[in-house]
């Protein structure tokens, strides 16, 4: 969902992907991990962040 390069809320990837809630925060955790995710917070609402590809994990994708 990320590739497109569109940041998205973690609801928003539930929604799009129609994965479990939990599937989607694993996911989220262990690209964050390995450093292939950006995280930042939302400025319509603080609760909630964004994600996007970082730099690096936009250069493993492509390789």
């Amino acid at each position: 969902m990320l590739e497109t390069g569109e940041p998205l809320t973690q609801k928003a990837i539930i929604e799009k992907t129609r994965l479990p809630p939990r599937t989607v925060r694993y996911a989220i955790r262990r690209l964050k991990t390995n450093a292939l995710l950006k995280e930042r917070l939302s400025f319509m609402d603080a609760r909630q962040s964004i994600y996007s590809i970082a730099e690096s994990g936009q250069a493993v994708l492509m390789g």
